[in-house]
């Protein structure tokens, strides 16, 4: 094919490209292609494609990276793998690493990708040239051992694939795809990134024109940017207005599925999705362990889908999103959904993560599978049941932190004669009783069919942190009284659930009682060990306002509960909460109880800001500056992960000193605090800043707020100490009516 037989700008044969994209766009818009009833929901009776499962993969200079990628892609149980192949991989490792794929028997599917400098010179025919002779090149070396060939990465990105017009790809395509077809080979593309569906449209409408379309439709499927796969996308509408179009995972992929049905395309595939650690740690503290719960779910939900012939996993090794930690540190200097040609770090530093365990046994269970469909009608609470040969298998899971009593989906008999395993596929010691984040397997001999109650909805409002070692939760309902344990098994749970029943917690005389206000907070021994205490809590009495507003509320138990487990899944240290009771039928709402871990020794921040405030420039050994500087870090942390505590007085501020004298902190009195999926305003941040520095001075308080608000490239404004002068102003105030009052 020479050269000069390429359109240019201008030239007939791509003068109605740009045209037929927007026409397809706004077609697929106005049309309301996007209406898809029920279309959220997984719908049952489709077999899972036993090459269903498939992963990114790249190698590095060093011949041994070759073997170490190949032994984890067999310990993973894939075949399929996707290859970026590039203008310097001709002669270089990735060639050498694409023969040992091929050799090795793995179906290669080889993405051809161009740099984007030289995207971006395809209205040029030296670039035109030299994008032929390397598609040319590499088909005439691998075509005929390749599974398909790609063209096309991340197309709707033009700052990451250099394609600043639509022409430029459209003449890349057109070159490419020629060629692809001429040798009878599989074409696939056009490597859309995120959930665009219009640019879906618009851009196969436009490939239809210059130069044919693909067998395979595909696309990055990413679910990444609504944090939990199985949440609507918030980039559509917005939080507030996301159930209306109702795009979750499942949805996405019907879309898509439907666009290639329109265009008569064979197949729809995702060829790359990830989520990167640091994007998880801006909200969550165990960002590994939570990637691997998205991971599992992402892979299943799309599995249950049925519109998806592959989804392809990437990359397998990446400092910030691969299932392989490489050891270097540092992310990529590019974006690895564009391109991902080689692998960084030393051999020797290589770890594999809990997502590749998790990704391992999806493998082993979903592919190949019948999918019988989803068991609960509940978005919280996850169900979803495959029989795979002689095997029933129950995948379930809760969103958010969300707990589900096991006990209230299935019979004890049923769930005493499956057997289970974890999100990794490791059997579990003892039957499960609540499933959380973390998906749980139960299978069953195919023939039994174990009755699922599908009402069954998450337990009472009930917040867990199954990644914050706290051991297991386990689930309290005797008819009258309902709650919840943390313990480390049935055993140890079945110690509290006795000695801690609501019947035995009596609240001891005021003098007896660590506080004894609106709440009563007191010591007990904790049945598991008497060496060690354990710290309850109750409320006392309530004013008759709060009698009106806390019926339309969790109760104050299970409130302090959520907190302080929200306190764990964001990082934020807290007594370890053991147990949260309440009364099923709420006539008296001073009948719940809060239970949490006692620790001795510890000082309040309290202590600290009342020495300072008297003058003292260090205090237990502690420097001003470097307590205040502390503090500040500790409360950026808090608010940067979406904690609006609404109740942080110093008092409620622990401080415990480590050996070497440095000031650690923690959390009490949860029950007031909120939680939002992005980091606090600056009004929230001041409205419970301005509690923390009550005791503080004004010039303390100005120092402590300039490390704080100088974190986040602002000042202390006058503007901004006006919440502080209110507050003083009204706790004076509450404090001179106090005392007119006992007078």
């Amino acid at each position: 094919m020479a050269v000069e037989t390429f359109p240019v700008d201008g030239d007939r044969d791509l003068s109605s490209v740009r045209g037929a994209f927007h026409l397809g766009a706004l077609s697929y818009l106005l049309r309301g292609h996007f209406r898809a009833p029920a279309g959220h929901l997984a719908s049952a009776g489709h077999r899972v494609p036993r090459d269903f499962s498939a992963i990114c993969v790249a190698s590095q200079a060093d011949p041994a990276s070759d073997t170490y990628i190949i032994e984890r892609l067999r310990e993973l149980g894939l075949r399929h793998v996707r290859l970026d192949y590039g203008y310097c991989a001709p002669g270089g490792h990735t060639e050498r690493f694409l023969q040992r794929l091929l050799d090795g028997d793995f179906a290669v599917l080889l993405h051809l990708v161009q740099p984007p400098e030289e995207a971006a010179r395809m209205g040029l025919p030296d670039a035109c040239q030299r994008w032929h002779d390397f598609v040319v090149t590499a088909l005439d070396c691998w075509g005929d051992r390749l599974e398909a060939v790609e063209i096309g990465n991340t197309v709707n990105r033009r700052r990451w694939c250099g394609y600043h017009r639509l022409e430029f790809f459209a003449r890349a395509w057109q070159i490419a795809a020629g060629e692809v077809q001429r040798r009878g080979l599989r074409l696939a593309g056009p490597n859309i990134t995120d959930f665009e569906p219009p640019y879906n449209v618009g851009l196969l409408k436009a490939l239809r024109r210059c130069g044919g379309l693909p067998e395979i439709h595909t696309t990055n499927l990413f679910a990444e940017r609504a944090t939990e796969p199985e949440n609507y996308d918030r980039k559509v509408l917005g939080r507030r207005f996301a159930h209306l179009h109702q795009l979750n995972l499942v949805k996405k992929a019907r879309l898509l599925a439907a666009i290639s049905e329109r265009f008569q395309l064979a197949h729809t595939w995702s060829t790359s999705a990830f989520w990167t650690l640091g994007r998880i740690r801006r909200m969550l503290e165990d960002c590994e362990q939570k990637q691997a719960d998205y991971l599992a779910r992402y892979m299943l939900l799309a599995a249950a889908s049925g519109s998806l012939g592959r989804a392809y996993w990437g990359p397998l090794v990446s400092w910030r999103e691969g299932l392989i930690d490489d050891g270097s540190g540092r992310a990529a200097p590019h974006e690895l959904v564009c391109f991902y040609g080689t692998n960084y770090g030393e051999l020797e530093n290589y770890r594999t993560r809990p997502a590749f365990d998790a990704m391992a046994f999806f493998n082993r269970t979903a592919p190949g599978a019948e999918y019988r469909g989803q068991l609960c009608d509940s978005r919280r609470l996850q169900l979803h049941e495959f029989v795979r040969g002689d095997q029933r298998i129950h995948a379930v899971w809760t969103v958010n932190g969300c707990a589900a009593d096991l006990m209230t989906i299935y019979s004890r008999e049923d769930l005493a004669r499956a057997e289970w395993r974890d999100r990794d596929g490791a059997p579990l010691a003892e039957m499960p009783e609540v499933a959380g984040e973390a998906p749980l397997y139960l299978t069953w001999p195919a023939a039994v069919e174990p009755a699922v109650n599908r009402a069954a909805r998450v337990f009472a409002g009930a917040h867990i942190a199954p990644h914050a070692g706290t051991g297991n939760y386990y689930c309290f309902d005797d008819g009258q009284w309902r709650g919840m344990v943390s313990a480390a098994s049935r055993a140890d749970a079945d110690k509290l659930f006795a000695e801690l029943h609501p019947q035995k917690l009596t609240a001891p005389a005021k003098q007896d009682a660590l506080r004894k206000t609106r709440n009563a907070v007191w010591k007990v021994v904790d049945p598991r060990d008497p060496e060690r205490s354990l710290v309850v809590k109750k409320p006392d009495r309530l004013p008759w306002n709060k009698k009106l507003a806390d019926r339309l509320k969790p109760s104050k138990g299970l409130r302090s509960w959520n907190g302080a487990v929200e306190l764990q899944r964001i990082g934020v240290a807290t007594p370890r909460p053991v147990a949260w009771f309440e009364r099923i039928e709420r006539g008296d709402l001073t009948e719940n109880w809060y239970i949490c871990e006692f620790q001795p020794g510890n000082l309040s921040v309290r202590d600290f800001f009342s020495a300072f405030k008297q003058g003292a420039s260090c205090h237990r050994g502690v420097a001003k500056r470097e307590f205040l500087q502390k503090l500040a870090q500790f409360l950026l942390k808090l608010h940067k992960r979406g904690a609006y505590f609404r109740d942080l007085s110093g008092g409620n501020m622990l401080v415990r000193l480590d050996k070497n004298n440095e000031p650690h902190f923690s959390l009490i009195d949860t029950g007031r605090a909120r939680f939002y999926p992005k980091q606090l305003t600056v009004s929230r941040r001041l409205s419970d800043l301005k509690r923390a520095c009550y005791k503080l001075d004004w010039q303390s308080r100005k120092e402590f707020m300039a490390l704080y608000l100088g974190a986040l490239g602002r000042r202390f404004t006058p503007l901004r100490r006006l919440p502080f002068l209110y507050y003083d102003l009204k706790i004076g105030l509450k404090r001179r009516l106090k005392r007119k009052k006992k007078s």
